[in-house]
């Protein structure tokens, strides 16, 4: 059977159910469960005020060892006080009793409103619950209980070879709100059976993630609880990886795309959005300029709604490249959409608006800003802004 998500390793097993933190009986605790230990990594946010939940995994990680993740969706677990890191502490420890570990090796994961405590209750009976469920085929119900305002559960998978054994990575994600780079962008979880070192785990998730899930953005807000793990559990029989070498080049590549597909997803389904957008800027100078422009074309409302209403607007994209605080020759450079030249040396292009409209009008929009300075290039991705943001989170409590 082919699996994807968290249980398309070896080894792995999952589950999501309903414990009542939700209304209307909507999922709303995951549980992912390795059958041995497995060496773990993470990444957490960048935002000052932080999680009791996500400050319990971001301690624990430091062993780099973990056997399970349990994430609550429909609570943020955040700004609660001390009883926060104790509900944190006794999550932990309910589901390393069953898990048979210690609590140390339990990851936690909380995602919601802020400033209310768990219900303890709930998550105990919802964590014995899912226990009970777990499955290697429950990825797709662990997935849909970490939701919030996501309109679909996010999973990928990959498959390939490492030393002559078969590999897989998985993962899943959730976010659709407060999403922004620096690795404040949302909460994802990637499985493998590789054997890889912690070491090299660890800095295999940073260079993927700064190419993924730091290159997205939906609205330019970074959330609380946010974070990426990966736990790698080498169930796959591979002579473990302990050196930058061939194979760690192969494990690298093989995790970018994972999780480069659910970083993708969670910009295409950023609240209200109705498209994906890509922007490139190419022929850089030098990273930090390619970044600073990315980002401000990104979180642009003006190029977010011009995108959303269909209007070949390209002085909103290169106002906000001119604004980031990027230095470029803007007399040098020349904007695409699609494949279309709307601005050539920093002077407006003549272009056929139908054909821009064309590529308006797809669920994909590529921006392109070639700065013709350098051989640096870069990619984001976020989505449009649409009526539907204002709708969401005009009301997001109620």
């Amino acid at each position: 059977m082919n699996r994807t998500g968290v249980t398309a390793p070896i080894g792995f097993k999952a589950a999501g159910v309903s414990c009542g933190l939700k209304k209307n009986d909507r999922k709303d605790l995951a549980l992912l469960v390795s059958d041995i230990d497995a060496n773990a990594a993470g990444i957490f946010t960048t935002n000052i005020v932080k999680g009791h939940s996500l400050m319990w995994t971001r301690e624990k990680i430091k062993n780099g060892t973990a056997k399970a993740v349990v994430i609550n969706s429909g609570c943020a677990n955040a700004c609660v006080g001390i009883r926060g890191d104790k509900d944190a502490e006794e999550m932990a420890k309910f589901a390393a009793m069953l898990a048979g570990c210690e609590p140390e090796k339990v990851m936690l994961g909380s995602t919601g409103v802020i400033g209310y405590p768990l219900d303890m209750e709930k998550i105990k009976t919802g964590i014995k619950k899912a226990f009970d469920q777990l499955s290697a085929d429950g990825a797709a119900d662990c997935a849909q209980a970490i939701m919030t305002t996501d309109t679909f559960p996010k999973q990928a998978s990959k498959t390939f070879e490492l030393g002559g054994k078969t590999v897989t990575i998985g993962g899943m994600a959730k976010g659709s709100g407060m999403i922004h780079p620096n690795m404040a962008t949302m909460i994802s979880v990637l499985t493998t059976d590789a054997g890889i070192s912690v070491e090299l785990l660890q800095r295999a998730l940073r260079t993927v993630a700064d190419k993924s899930f730091n290159r997205i953005s939906v609205d330019g807000d970074t959330s609380v609880c946010d974070k990426v793990l990966i736990l790698a559990n080498g169930m796959a029989g591979n002579t473990p990886i302990t050196w930058e070498g061939t194979e760690y080049s192969i494990f690298v590549n093989a995790l970018l795309e994972v999780s480069v597909a659910l970083s993708k997803m969670l910009a295409r389904d950023g609240e209200g959005a109705t498209k994906l957008i890509e922007i490139r800027v190419e022929n850089c100078s030098d990273k930090k300029n390619a970044h600073l422009i990315l980002n401000a074309v990104a979180k642009s409302p003006l190029v977010k709604t011009a995108v959303f209403g269909k209007d070949a607007n390209w002085g909103r994209i290169f106002t906000a490249a001119g604004y980031s605080g990027a230095v470029f020759d803007p007399n040098k450079t020349d904007i695409y959409l699609g494949d279309i030249l709307v601005c050539k040396n920093g002077t407006a292009y003549p272009f056929d608006e139908e054909k821009a409209l064309e590529i308006l009008n797809r669920d994909e929009v590529t921006i392109v800003i070639d700065l013709k300075d350098g051989k640096v290039c870069d990619r984001m991705w976020t989505c449009d802004l649409t009526y539907d943001y204002i709708k969401i989170n005009g009301s997001y409590r109620t």
